[in-house]
């Protein structure tokens, strides 16, 4: 055809190398703690400072506790109430008892004084638990770490009312040193991670390139796959853990996890080669008589220039390489 564009033509070569794959990724701490009171008062004592570094058990808190000092005396008293009361009973049922046996009281009588005592008794043990509920809220005044970590932002000062209920948190408590990255990873990456985990060409390991450019010092493993995919986005979430022995990482951080997968005996197709509509690649496709068809596909990683292919062309295949936007089927 005279009217038949002249094209550069190519044929499909294999060759061997890396895929990189990169994805967004946020970083949060392995434990994060949101430190509450568990009752209501007002701060009288901040230990720490935002940011300080905390051994589990420190105290970080203190609630005004002179109202729970009191309810515990208070509870503490009717202990030593019913207690003695218990004692003049015991000491009136002895004695029936004894009395009894003489003859001098019924048993009728003898058996109110067995019901009194006992009530006593129960009462005492009501007296008991009332004291240590008291003495609980009483510990609660001091609020310590649950576990070791750094502290963030402190929204309360001295003289705040808090309570169990309140909007915000006292502080949170977050453990470094070791993070976690989550990222999304499309639909059909997923799938291609997936079969070289299974033919051990691939490695859970990961990079987690920061913010700056730098690169993290230590790899990631993947520890977790999200069980189901997002039907609105067509993604599926992942997580890699990072050991953080120098605590650079901080709860926060964003980044790019970067996977690198050995390829080998891939199809190479120049990606100047390619047209892509929509989340698909094309090629043009020569046959004998040098007629274009139009082919799909399937990509396994790519370089600076290549794609690597897993299908849709073989080895020797001539593929139109430049003027593509003159190109038709």
């Amino acid at each position: 055809n005279p009217s038949a564009p002249e094209v550069p033509v190519q044929q499909v070569q294999t060759g061997s190398g890396v895929s990189k794959s990169s994805y967004a990724a946020s970083v949060e701490g392995i434990t994060n703690v949101e430190v509450r009171p568990q009752i209501s008062g007002y701060l009288s004592k901040i230990f720490v400072d935002e940011g300080a570094y905390v051994n589990a058990g420190q105290p970080l808190f203190k609630i005004d506790d002179r109202p729970f000092v009191e309810q515990y005396n208070t509870a503490k008293a009717a202990v030593q109430v019913a207690e003695a009361n218990l004692k003049n009973l015991k000491i009136d049922l002895d004695r029936k008892v004894e009395l009894v046996d003489n003859k001098i009281v019924s048993d009728l009588q003898v058996t109110q004084a067995r019901a009194t005592y006992e009530a006593s008794l129960a009462t005492l043990e009501q007296a008991k638990a009332a004291m240590n509920a008291a003495k609980i809220n009483l510990d609660f005044c001091l609020v310590k770490a649950a576990v070791s970590g750094y502290i963030g932002r402190i929204p309360y000062r001295l003289g705040s009312l808090v309570s169990a209920s309140s909007v915000e948190p006292l502080t949170l408590l977050t453990e470094i040193s070791q993070v976690y990255t989550y990222f999304s990873m499309s639909e059909t990456d997923f799938v291609n991670y997936q079969a070289k985990k299974e033919e051990n060409q691939g490695k859970d390991s990961v990079e987690l390139i920061l913010s700056n450019g730098h690169r993290n010092a230590h790899k990631g493993v993947i520890d977790a796959v999200s069980g189901q995919f997002d039907k609105n986005t067509g993604s599926i979430s992942i997580r890699a853990r990072f050991n953080n022995p120098k605590r650079a990482l901080r709860a926060g951080n964003t980044g790019r996890i970067e996977m690198t997968a050995a390829l080998d005996n891939m199809l190479l197709v120049p990606i100047k080669a390619t047209v892509a509509v929509q989340d698909k690649i094309y090629v043009y496709k020569l046959d004998k008589d040098n007629k274009a068809n139009q082919i799909e596909v399937q990509v396994g990683g790519k370089t600076t220039e290549d794609y690597y292919v897993q299908s849709g062309v073989q080895a020797g295949d001539r593929i139109i390489t430049g003027g593509l936007g003159f190109v038709r089927p």
